[in-house]
């Protein structure tokens, strides 16, 4: 029934911007959403995604800390100041 009314499901998405799921034989098959909604959903995904990397970095012990990033750059470049070009 979708394809005979696919036009009009997504002007009603376009109005309510509440998800339409989408049945076959009875059963949810697909949700169709915004693209303003996916493309809030993969962002959020990506952001999370990055979250669980730094982590399992951290307990890796594959980060440093603020103070020994400071270090690496005053060996680097001298003492820092708010005028230092790390450039």
């Amino acid at each position: 029934q979708f394809k005979v009314h696919a036009s009009r499901l997504i002007r009603e998405l376009g109005k309510t911007k509440r998800p339409l799921v989408i049945t076959q034989n009875g059963r949810p098959a697909a949700v169709l959403i915004t693209p303003e909604d996916f493309d809030q959903l993969t962002d959020r995904q990506r952001f999370l995604e990055a979250i669980q990397r730094g982590l399992d970095a951290q307990s890796q012990g594959a980060v440093l800390s603020h103070a020994d990033v400071i270090k690496r750059l005053e060996a680097e470049f001298g003492e820092l100041t708010d005028e230092t070009d790390l450039g």
